[in-house]
């Protein structure tokens, strides 16, 4: 089968197209033939190998990122009762690898069947974006009528679905990202947008129930000054610096002073994929996409993401 694979950390040059061997499903696993496949942020860091936690599994060695996915199920083991050849899912696929293929096996515990009315690429567009946009805004944030809400980042993949979740659950929302996203942050919903290149956030008069953050890059400190008093801030991703910083500072920050700052774990599950699926199928949230490319277009479609240009996903159409 194809593949696109890398074997060195870089830019999107290091991505090269290859001929590899068509995965076996071993007899708990199911064979998907991949239709379309999603870029999300632990994309670009796995190939750029930075920030460092990046590199945690080593260096690439014919590495084939992409974890979003949805296709058609090809072929089942044995032991696999969940799922019948010809099934159309989507979901995760475990260890964030594997994507960039026209084939992948898994078990198939974090996939779920694909809704009749949704395409391949807008179901490709959910999943990692969905569940940690639903787990900050309504399993661990539990936002609330009223609360006033900052998303930074906010014309990302994740940003864009946790603008309208919030807007959902009754909050006022504020999104901060680049100067050439702030009408389409409008256009999600954002009551507030604040361009992050000519203000800073955690040093304006706002206080905010709950921060967002999927580009950390501030002090643990700065984000304690933008709360309000029992205020909490989740932090998906940044620098290794801010994020070592919140790990470490971070309860003794709670018990001084009240507000939560902490990293916000999104395991892949079935469950958080489920919830937000049945909200998109309402017409309550919505995926996003920016931009389709084709399968040998991925190199092109990965340089468009890691120059910050995307609002919202960009789906690679394999099939």
């Amino acid at each position: 089968m194809k593949a696109f694979i890398y074997e060195k950390y870089g830019s999107p040059d290091v991505l090269h197209l290859a001929e590899v061997a068509k995965p076996v499903p071993a007899d708990d696993q199911i064979l998907i033939k991949i239709h379309a496949v999603s870029i999300n942020g632990s994309d670009r860091e796995g190939l750029i190998g930075k920030p460092l936690y990046a590199r945690i599994g080593g260096l690439p060695n014919n590495n084939i990122l992409g974890s979003d996915i949805a296709g058609r199920v090809e072929a089942v083991g044995k032991h696999n009762t969940e799922f019948q050849v010809g099934d159309e899912i989507f979901g995760e696929i475990p260890g964030y690898h594997g994507g960039f293929a026209e084939y992948v096996c898994t078990r198939g515990k974090t996939m779920a069947r694909k809704p009749a009315g949704m395409t391949f690429e807008e179901a490709a567009s959910i999943p990692q974006a969905g569940v940690i946009a639903l787990q900050a805004m309504r399993e661990k944030g539990q936002v609330q009528p009223g609360q006033k809400v900052l998303i930074n980042g906010a014309g990302g993949s994740a940003g864009t679905f946790a603008i309208q979740l919030a807007k959902l659950y009754g909050a006022e929302v504020t999104g901060v990202d680049s100067t050439g996203k702030m009408d389409f942050l409008r256009s999600l919903g954002a009551d507030h947008v604040i361009d992050y290149t000519r203000e800073d956030f955690t040093r304006n008069r706002d206080r905010y129930d709950l921060i967002l953050d999927v580009i950390a890059h501030h002090s643990a400190f700065a984000y304690v000054r933008a709360l309000k008093s029992n205020g909490t801030a989740f932090f998906v991703g940044g620098s290794v610096r801010t994020l070592f910083q919140i790990l470490l500072m971070g309860p003794l920050i709670k018990r001084i002073t009240g507000k939560r700052i902490q990293i916000l774990a999104v395991p892949q599950n079935r469950k958080d994929l489920l919830a937000i699926i049945e909200l998109c199928e309402a017409g309550k949230v919505r995926p996003v996409i920016d931009r389709k490319y084709p399968f040998n277009e991925i190199p092109e479609a990965m340089r468009y993401v890691s120059n910050g240009h995307a609002k919202g996903k960009v789906v690679i159409t394999v099939v």
